[in-house]
């Protein structure tokens, strides 16, 4: 009924077939679309937001199906709170009631819960469901579920110089020893290495910036717009947009063969 709503599904148009042996280690998403989802269909915005963790459901399990290593998703933003009262209590409540009915599964498919942002500013009630995500599936040794919550990329920065600032400031770090590593490990992707950088950014709901996500990480990541949104977002358009990926030369500055 709905299927116009669904624009350039390229997994419409497409018989993927993957290469396993080049399947991206870290993909990271940018969830967007759940409000126009909902309000295409004349329902409230968090009707479109419960979809949408709906659909971080069967994602998490289908990346970790096809060998992904970490998968990023973009959660909430420190920009986010900006939304109305009533949409924002609901998006906190969401951690708890997905954390809730959903860590069993990620038990079940060797999937460890890890969350990144300034979590400490968040409700108690979403730091506690946060706190027994990641205990409850701490021996998981597959993929990574890695949320960005309450997350922005300027602030991870600043709050990443500020650390290294301190080393240098104690005498623990000369100036000059500074290095892109330096920084790396400043991040809050850090615990995540060697997959600290996503391979591939995907963005849903046609939307075509990067909305403060992974600045510094993203340096050479390929980036994958669809227009499908966030709930509408399957295991097929998932593996559509990694056919993408795998269909592009990836030269990090340098040249290959190809090129």
């Amino acid at each position: 009924m709905f299927g116009f709503l669904n624009k350039e599904d390229p997994a419409d148009n497409d018989n993927v077939t993957l290469d396993p042996q080049r399947i991206p280690a870290h993909v990271a998403i940018i969830m967007d679309g759940n409000g126009r989802w909902a309000k295409a269909r004349h329902l409230p915005r968090v009707a479109g937001h419960k979809e949408g963790m709906n659909t971080v459901k069967k994602i998490a399990i289908a990346a970790s199906d096809l060998g992904v290593k970490v998968l990023t998703l973009y959660a909430f933003s420190t920009e986010n709170w900006k939304r109305p009262n009533d949409e924002v209590n609901y998006l906190m409540q969401l951690p708890v009631s997905f954390f809730d009915t959903f860590v069993p599964d990620l038990v079940k498919n060797n999937v460890r819960v890890a969350v990144m942002g300034y979590v400490d500013k968040l409700p108690a009630a979403t730091q506690k469901a946060v706190r027994d995500a990641i205990e409850d599936t701490k021996d998981c040794d597959g993929m990574v579920l890695n949320f960005a919550l309450n997350y922005g990329s300027r602030a991870e920065i600043v709050s990443g110089v500020q650390a290294i600032a301190e080393k240098v400031a104690t005498g623990e770090l000369a100036p000059q020893a500074i290095t892109s590593a330096t920084l790396d490990q400043a991040l809050m992707t850090a615990p995540l290495a060697p997959y600290n950088d996503p391979d591939v950014l995907i963005r849903t709901s046609g939307e075509e910036r990067i909305s403060n996500f992974l600045l510094w990480q993203i340096a050479y990541s390929e980036l994958v717009f669809t227009d499908v949104k966030w709930p509408d977002f399957t295991a097929a358009t998932l593996k559509a947009c990694l056919a993408d990926y795998q269909s592009r030369d990836r030269r990090f500055g340098g040249l290959t063969d190809k090129k």
